[in-house]
């Protein structure tokens, strides 16, 4: 089975986008300044073991520029490199709901500042959301494709708190179900290789299958300069998944979600001058590719455990 007559057998994100617009939807990321209720000291101090100073941010682009610049600055790089049309606001860094609403909501409408914007994606944690920012998030959802990303990491407690997340699975769901009764599409995150089973991994899949996800993004843990994990790793506390057996696990892993979940991210770049280990994190289209082979060798597809 393949999906939006790809080459995919599974559910890809920039696929339904394109199929939804017309042409290719690019995401800008921006950084706006949160901070976040983990590391500020709100709830614990030092965050969670995995994450460093740049809260996740990918890009280069310093939060002192004004959303609006950010949003054109990245309209006009990416029209340049990829001759790219349609754009999604994508704010990554850190806790993106992690401030009053009011000036939430002066963030959000900077973000969409040009026709040339279809949609707004806010990365967040479940405890940071309330119903007064939900109903913000949703007043967007009649004219913007409108997503919030939360980090849910595992459905397991005890992994929580080894990798000091400072919430639990059940504020997850109680964040889930308010954000889908505003009719706001939820992506959550996952993260393979926190010291679980393969079936403990498969129960996380197994859950969000039974809730019907809108979307997930998959994230292998790796270890980066200036964490707690980093210190871990040297003092042989953990050791990493091969790719290899990354790649069997997203196989595994996408043939219980349901086909209609859409799937945001299986790989990533690494950012190298900052990754420790694991090294293949950096070959990100490597690994793509050997998921594709491994679901034509299986003959299996997203959604066929289901």
């Amino acid at each position: 089975m393949y999906f939006y007559n790809t080459d995919k057998r599974y559910n890809q994100y920039s696929a339904y986008l394109k199929e939804k617009f017309g042409v290719k939807v690019y995401k800008i990321t921006l950084d706006a300044g949160f901070s976040c209720p983990n590391r500020d000291g709100t709830i614990s101090t030092g965050g969670c073991i995995f994450c460093d100073d740049g809260g996740s941010f990918s890009q280069a682009h310093s939060n002192l520029l004004p959303i609006e610049e950010q949003v054109q600055v990245g309209i006009k790089t990416l029209s340049e490199r990829f001759k790219a049309q349609k754009f999604m606001s994508y704010f990554q860094a850190f806790s993106n709901t992690y401030k009053p609403v009011n000036e939430l909501e002066k963030i959000y409408t900077s973000a969409l500042c040009d026709e040339k914007i279809v949609g707004i994606s806010i990365g967040t944690r479940p405890d940071c959301v309330d119903e007064e920012k939900l109903n913000l998030i949703s007043s967007f959802t009649n004219d913007y494709e409108t997503w919030v990303e939360y980090g849910l990491q595992t459905i397991h407690d005890k992994t929580l708190v080894k990798i000091n997340r400072g919430h639990d699975f059940d504020c997850f769901l109680r964040a889930y179900e308010k954000t889908k009764e505003k009719g706001i599409k939820v992506c959550a995150h996952v993260i393979f290789g926190m010291w679980e089973t393969r079936d403990e991994i498969l129960q996380t899949a197994q859950k969000l299958s039974e809730l019907k996800v809108d979307g997930v993004k998959i994230h292998q843990l790796c270890a980066l300069e200036n964490t707690k994990l980093a210190t871990m790793y040297r003092n042989g506390e953990i050791d990493f998944q091969t790719e290899d057996d990354y790649v069997e696990l997203v196989c595994d892993f996408l043939e219980y979600l349901p086909t209609e979940t859409t799937i945001h991210r299986l790989a990533g770049n690494g950012l190298s001058s900052t990754l420790i280990e694991p090294q293949w994190l950096g070959k990100k289209f490597d690994c793509l590719n050997k998921i594709d082979r491994t679901f034509e060798q299986r003959g299996t597809w997203q959604g066929c455990k289901s």
